[in-house]
């Protein structure tokens, strides 16, 4: 088969999760509710944290900028696969895959910096609680959030022109619900080499890096957590980074889960499920650990929509 630069071809097949047409309504109704459920959960903690003045933090302002992170991360692809689904067709053209593909490695590398950048928010609050307020000013933080963005334009910015240089034979069916940039490379005509090297490397850097600075902070906090002496002092300082070792955990277990899976099978049906895990359940459920064992949370919410009933009902009036 000939190989013709990507430049000249128009569109790609997204072949899904499944290729069963009566299996299609169920997985659009799933996730529909599960997207739906997600965009909710992470509205309402925008909202709880924004609208109460308590709630004017650090660890509330980088809970907010996760989850309108988690927002977008999760659009880049579930409403194309709804559509398509909703359509019966399987086509996205050649500009939406890039897109998708440079806004997919934005958002999930945004979401690991984060994810650092609240350990070590965690860090400072109970290794060093009276000099909180100092070192963690509003400026630092602006500057912790501009930095995460940057790195992460500049990762998927890389990543993409790597890719460019690529090229794909004819009427190319991707294995998956989006344009995955590993099963991207797979598929490639041409030589892939650069571009294995580049992902291997990313993955090293992108995924180790911040890793190590969240088991090094938490052996931080472990190591002040044991110097307590009241065993309630203990359980304040441990819940106070309880749901954000729990996101971590779910994140980075579902997304290490997804390259083992990948590495170990060569069924590329099945490292799509597995990554249904990592783009939509992992973002739907952050706003549920954030919130349930959550009080400040909870209030806030409850106030919300109390001065909401209220301000309706006058209006009313």
């Amino acid at each position: 088969m000939a190989v013709e630069n990507n430049t000249h071809i128009s569109e790609f097949l997204l072949l899904g999760l499944s290729q069963e047409p009566e299996v299609q309504p169920f997985i659009y109704v799933i996730f529909l509710s599960m997207y739906l459920t997600m965009v909710l959960g992470n509205l309402l903690i925008i909202l709880a944290a924004s609208s109460d003045s308590r709630l004017h933090t650090p660890m509330y302002f980088f809970l907010c900028n996760l989850s309108l992170v988690d927002i977008c991360f999760t659009t880049t692809t579930v409403p194309k696969m709804l559509q398509n689904i909703q359509t019966q067709r399987k086509a996205i053209s050649y500009e939406g895959c890039i897109t998708q593909i440079y806004f997919f490695l934005l958002f999930i590398s945004l979401d690991d910096f984060l994810l650092t950048v609240m350990a070590y928010d965690c860090f400072v609050a109970i290794c060093h609680p009276l000099h909180y307020t100092v070192i963690m000013n509003p400026r630092l933080c602006g500057l912790l959030v501009l930095g995460c963005w940057m790195l992460g334009l500049f990762h998927a910015s890389f990543e993409i022109l790597v890719f460019f240089h690529l090229s794909f034979c004819p009427k190319v069916e991707i294995p998956h619900f989006f344009c995955e940039l590993n099963q991207m490379v797979k598929l490639a005509c041409s030589d892939t080499f650069l571009n294995n090297v580049v992902m291997d490397c990313v993955s090293v850097v992108l995924g180790g890096g911040p890793l190590l600075g969240i088991i090094y902070s938490y052996s931080k906090i472990g190591s002040s957590i044991r110097g307590i002496a009241s065993a309630q002092g203990k359980y304040k300082a441990f819940s106070t980074c309880v749901s954000h070792l729990a996101v971590v955990t779910l994140f980075y277990f579902t997304s290490i889960g997804v390259y083992l899976s990948s590495a170990a099978s060569d069924s590329s049906s099945a490292s799509a499920i597995a990554s249904v895990m990592y783009t939509v359940v992992t973002p739907m459920l952050n706003p549920f650990i954030y919130s349930l064992r959550n009080k400040d949370i909870k209030r806030a919410l409850k106030t919300f929509f109390v001065q909401g009933i209220t301000k309706r009902s006058i209006v009313l009036q």
